[in-house]
């Protein structure tokens, strides 16, 4: 598949080869076809679906068809230099005029790169740069070599120019990643002839008489050396996917911050089972960043060739398989795909932020024996864990009872915070714990450091107690992931301890195994084991159990969003703090959630509360209908955007409610505005019209 770049509306992969199950195992270098595949991705302005549609092949009189070159957009075309055509290298350059949909040799001038594939190519300003790559005679096998060299074509002009650059030089590589950020070209990776490598350099391509490489020097967890990979840059990160590393090839996604030359490990352990997983391992494939997304097509996976399009949300840290609509073309030669492309919904963030912020709070915990204090929100908690709950409603009858019998002197109107005693939490675990309740996910310590894997233990051990599934398996699946030959008797004697007996499992399993054993039990820590663990283990080594397998499906519990609706639809009806009028008619609801997702609710909230606990919706002299305001409720409550067709009858009325709650303006107007489109067929210049 080709490399992508630039900062360019439209995503180009361009492949050559049939339509084969079959993948070479060593070298993605697959020969010549009766047919050359162009897939384009076009990123349409809010657009609901992903719809392949087929395009119009090269000719072979333009262009020969082939393999292993590079592809960049600039403006409103395609440009396809270099590659393999099975018997020689090339260097011509090809233009797809993407509104005429038609090829064409682009003009050059000026000396041309040497014939190569595996090179890189990346737009800059008006300019096309292409790096390094493998050159030579390969029908006669000779004077093959890597190069380091650095081209650039100016699309203006049609002139090729070399750069000659003084001083410290890349190491001559192919297959390798390149982006540009911040006016510089950055080089990672790639394989210089010898060996794979993952070293990094960049040169600034703002002035080319005073241009110089120079090396990064990379720190955090970074990738193993890699060949065969795409790079991307999405919020001023760049991303790296997979590729051929050798015997340690993994599917793992890694970011790397340009400010601090940071690289961390994309985690995967709070990928619930049953979840979407990330897609397989792979080398030879593309990867584009669009919006917050990232996309990963094709290459070469497992003896496979796969053409399901994966996507990964940077924000929520999820992938997904892109299903393409129905009315999409046979997936044979020539494509074009439409992304969706509609506003987030920031139910997750939002609700985040109110635990961050800890505004309008009207709970507080005591916690452990040292009666360490935490704040949080009835509604949240109550909504999310029935533990909880019940707690808060026992704390409720004993401070009504002690209201009947003492005189209370408080304001009129003005609730004090209600205290709640959980001696059996730390505040440190229940922090992590309150923070899974608000965002349905925990922000995981570094991976593999004992003192943060036992605090997930104690997390887990909460979880537990507080019959939360969706937590549990957050943490074990984060805990046994970090096990590693270090901290893994610390992990199995803290699971001892606690009686967590599916960790401790684990742990035993892992020591016994016979390329950990001899170099576990040779560390001092074995040596200050206690003596029935040092037992359990030699015992497991001796004589291993049978291996239990259930058929049964785990429970993953309940999302934030299934949780929320729920509450929204009679599960909080106990817990509500505010009455919204609408007409006359109550509606109860709760402050915290309303001020979490609305900033005009948040002002009102912060600035004046009626004593009677009512508000009136009205705008102006309208009163929304209640279809209208009970589909604005289920946004705020949960990020529903799906409108049932009765409440699709009143389009004028709930954009209208969601500019007075300027919170939703752009994100549930559009959203609402994009499903009735597919519900009801309107064209979307007719729903924007009601919207105006």
């Amino acid at each position: 598949t080709a490399s992508s770049s630039g900062p360019s509306s439209t995503w180009v992969a361009t492949m050559s080869c049939k339509s084969t199950k079959v993948a070479p195992s060593v070298d993605f270098d697959h020969s010549c076809s009766d047919s050359v595949e162009y897939l384009t991705l076009n990123f349409g302005p809010f657009e609901t679906v992903h719809r392949w549609r087929r395009l119009p092949p090269c000719d072979e009189f333009v262009g020969a068809r082939r393999s292993k070159h590079t592809v960049v957009a600039y403006r409103d075309a395609i440009y396809v230099f270099g590659g393999d055509n099975g018997k020689n290298m090339l260097n011509d350059l090809l233009r797809f005029d993407v509104k005429d949909c038609s090829w064409c040799r682009a003009f050059t001038t000026g000396t041309p790169p040497a014939p190569r594939y595996h090179h890189s190519a990346v737009v800059y300003g008006s300019s096309m740069f292409v790096f390094g790559g493998y050159t030579g005679d390969i029908y006669s096998n000779s004077n093959l070599k890597n190069k380091n060299d650095l081209f650039e074509y100016k699309f203006a002009t049609g002139q090729w120019t070399e750069w000659k650059v003084e001083g410290s030089l890349p190491v001559a590589r192919s297959a390798h990643g390149a982006t540009v950020y911040n006016d510089k070209l950055w080089i990672f990776a790639g394989y210089d002839g010898n060996a794979r490598l993952n070293d990094m350099w960049t040169i600034s391509l703002q002035d080319r008489e005073h241009a110089c490489w120079e090396e990064i020097d990379q720190s955090g967890e970074i990738p193993p050396s890699c060949c065969n990979f795409p790079v991307a840059v999405c919020r001023d990160k760049m991303f790296v996917f997979s590729g051929q590393s050798g015997a340690k090839i993994t599917n793992n996604l890694f970011q790397f911050e340009f400010k601090g030359h940071m690289w961390t490990r994309i985690p995967t352990e709070h990928l619930l089972r049953g979840s979407p997983p990330p897609p397989q391992r792979r080398y030879g494939h593309t990867m584009v960043a669009f919006d917050r997304h990232l996309y990963v097509f094709g290459g070469a996976a497992d003896n496979t060739l796969p053409n399901e399009l994966h996507c990964y949300d940077v924000d929520s840290q999820t992938w997904e398989v892109i299903q393409p609509s129905l009315d999409s073309e046979s997936w044979v030669e020539i494509y074009m795909n439409w992304f969706s492309c509609y506003p987030k919904c920031t139910l997750h963030e939002d609700y985040g932020k109110l635990w961050e912020n800890r505004q309008f709070c009207d709970v507080e915990f005591i916690l452990g024996e040292r009666e360490e204090r935490v704040l949080g929100h009835i509604a949240i908690v109550t909504a999310r864990c029935q533990w909880l709950r019940k707690k808060i409603l026992q704390q409720w009858a004993v401070s009504a009872a002690e209201e009947l019998h003492t005189e209370s002197s408080r304001p009129s109107g003005t609730q004090p915070l209600l205290e709640v005693s959980i001696r059996e939490a730390e505040a440190q675990p229940f922090e992590v714990l309150m923070q899974f309740l608000y965002t349905d996910k925990i922000q995981y310590p570094r991976r593999g450091h004992v003192q943060d894997v036992l605090l997930i233990m104690d997390v887990y051990k909460l979880a537990l107690s507080f019959k939360l599934s969706r937590l549990e398996q957050l943490c074990v699946q984060y805990i046994e992931a970090s096990v590693d030959l270090q901290n893994v008797l610390s992990v199995c004697e803290n699971a001892n301890k606690l009686q967590l007996d599916q960790l401790k499992e684990h742990c035993l399993n892992f020591v016994v195994k016979e390329s950990h054993f001899n170099q576990v039990i040779m560390t001092k820590e074995f040596e200050h084991l206690s003596t029935p663990l040092i037992v359990e283990i030699v015992r497991r080594k001796q004589q291993p159990p049978p291996r239990l397998y259930s058929d049964q499906p785990v429970d993953i519990g309940t999302s934030l969003v299934q949780d929320m609706k729920a509450y929204l639809e009679g599960g909080g009806l106990e817990f509500c703090d505010i009455i919204l009028l609408l007409d006359g008619h109550p509606r109860p609801a709760h402050k915290a959630i309303l001020a979490a997702r609305s900033s005009y609710f948040e002002a009102m909230f912060r600035s004046f509360m009626p004593e009677d606990g009512q508000v009136n919706i009205s705008i102006g002299e309208m009163v929304p209908s209640k279809q209208a305001f009970e589909s604005m409720l289920r946004y705020i409550y949960y990020g529903d955007v799906n409108m049932p067709p009765e409440d699709s009858l009143y389009p004028s009325q709930t954009p209208n409610i969601c500019i007075s709650f300027n919170h939703f303006l752009l994100c549930s107007t559009l959203h609402i505005i994009l499903s009735w489109t597919q519900q009801l067929e309107v064209d979307v210049c007719v729903c924007i019209f009601l919207f105006a």
